[in-house]
């Protein structure tokens, strides 16, 4: 007993206590069900009304009403696009995949289509406006878009534009650039090319092609303005091509037998071995 005693008083005094962790619980909010019973049953109701209501109002369509300006596109294929991929009722019926099926005809730029009570659906339809030709057989219009490929009849009178595939934007923006500046000097466009290497050349309405090369476009078609444009306005039936491929000057190649002569910008005659930029 006296060992026993002895060993308890020579205990550490400081022992450390070892602190548990608090406990946390999460308590979630007391939700008062009968109160809420009420607006549960009230949101239930509107909804069976409003399904009961659409319900009622999707009623089949009877009547597809088409306007538009129509010169290229005929209102009964129109009509038979919205009745072939027409799915559901007056309320249901879905008018962007109509629109999408009506702007994917021929000649259709933009399509429009909306419900008009009580059982009718109204389409308005913009045609395309082809501004030039696209090599044998595209049109494109005036945001510079092929949008027909294969059309069966090109209008005789719309400029012609040709280039690689995937150069149309590029053609038709060229093209834009500088038809109205051709315009006002009395010579339209009637054909502009680019070739694979990267060349312009264009025609006049008169016959005359016009070489512009690959380099310095703008300074060229300035030079072809202010000293050739006057000689091929004075003798349009005499010249077959101007080449203003010269760092200061152009050459003349005449329907008439004979050598093309070189000429300065200010369109006196210089000798014909005047040469051409290197990288035209």
């Amino acid at each position: 007993m006296k060992l026993l005693a002895g060993l308890w008083a020579s205990r550490p005094k400081n022992r450390a206590r070892v602190e548990k962790a608090p406990r946390f619980a999460l308590r979630l909010p007391r939700i008062n069900w009968m109160q809420l019973a009420p607006v549960g049953l009230g949101i239930g109701a509107i909804a069976s009304l409003l399904g009961a209501a659409g319900l009622a109002l999707d009623r089949p369509v009877r009547r597809i009403e088409i306007v538009g300006a129509f010169q290229r596109v005929s209102s009964l294929d129109v009509e038979h696009i919205v009745r072939e991929r027409l799915r559901g009722g007056f309320v249901s019926a879905n008018l962007d995949t109509l629109q999408h099926a009506i702007e994917g005809l021929p000649w259709v730029d933009h399509a429009r289509v909306q419900r008009r009570w009580p059982d009718a659906l109204a389409v308005q339809v913009t045609e395309q406006s082809a501004i030039a030709r696209w090599g044998n057989t595209g049109l494109i219009n005036a945001r510079g878009e092929l949008f027909i490929r294969d059309a069966r009849h090109l209008p005789s009178e719309l400029p012609r534009l040709e280039g690689p595939d995937g150069a149309e934007h590029d053609v038709s923006d060229v093209f834009f650039e500088i038809q109205p500046r051709m315009l006002e000097a009395g010579l339209p466009i009637s054909a502009l090319r680019l070739d694979p290497r990267g060349a312009w050349e264009l025609d006049l309405a008169s016959g005359i092609t016009i070489r512009l090369g690959r380099r310095q476009l703008q300074e060229r078609l300035e030079r072809f303005l202010t000293a050739a444009a006057p000689l091929v306005a004075s003798r349009p039936n005499d010249i077959a091509f101007l080449d203003m491929r010269y760092s200061n000057g152009f050459s003349v190649g005449w329907r008439t037998p004979g050598t093309p002569q070189a000429r300065p910008a200010t369109g006196e005659e210089t000798p014909t071995n005047q040469k051409r930029d290197q990288d035209v």
